[in-house]
């Protein structure tokens, strides 16, 4: 005699889940392409960015142009294995949110307006991805 499985419904939780985890990666990969847009402006022209004197945090925008683009291919990257809902994405796209956070934070005075906003869209990615526990299939 043949058994037959009947699927579980998909609870509501688990289509929050599902959302969130979509949403976390949509917003990393949004957060990684525009800091490689941010880091590729760096690099080819310095003069796009405002320096200001008297700031704790002095570097060579060059060097810092190629910080924001290897964060924002690796955010791309992470993002890739959001889309598949894989672990080791989730966790690798709450590092990632953080370090983009904290050089977002370190170069407010050259750029405050991005640096805000992608502070508040970062801490969104880590908020999703913190947020969403997928159930464990239960035995049947």
């Amino acid at each position: 005699m043949a058994a037959t499985h009947h699927a579980r419904p998909i609870s509501a939780k688990q289509h929050w889940a599902a959302g969130l985890m979509m949403f976390g990666a949509v917003m990393l990969a949004i957060v990684g392409v525009l800091d490689i847009f941010r880091g590729i402006m760096g690099i080819a022209q310095d003069r796009v960015f405002i320096t200001t004197s008297g700031y704790v945090f002095q570097y060579n925008l060059t060097g810092w142009g190629w910080v924001h683009l290897v964060l924002g291919v690796v955010a791309f990257v992470v993002s890739l294995g959001l889309f598949q809902a894989a672990t080791w994405a989730r966790i690798a796209g709450v590092v990632i949110a953080g370090f983009l956070i904290i050089a977002n934070f370190l170069s407010l005075p050259y750029y405050p307006v991005w640096s805000t906003l992608a502070i508040a869209i970062s801490g969104l990615v880590i908020w999703a991805l913190c947020v969403v526990r997928p159930e464990k299939p239960q035995a049947a």
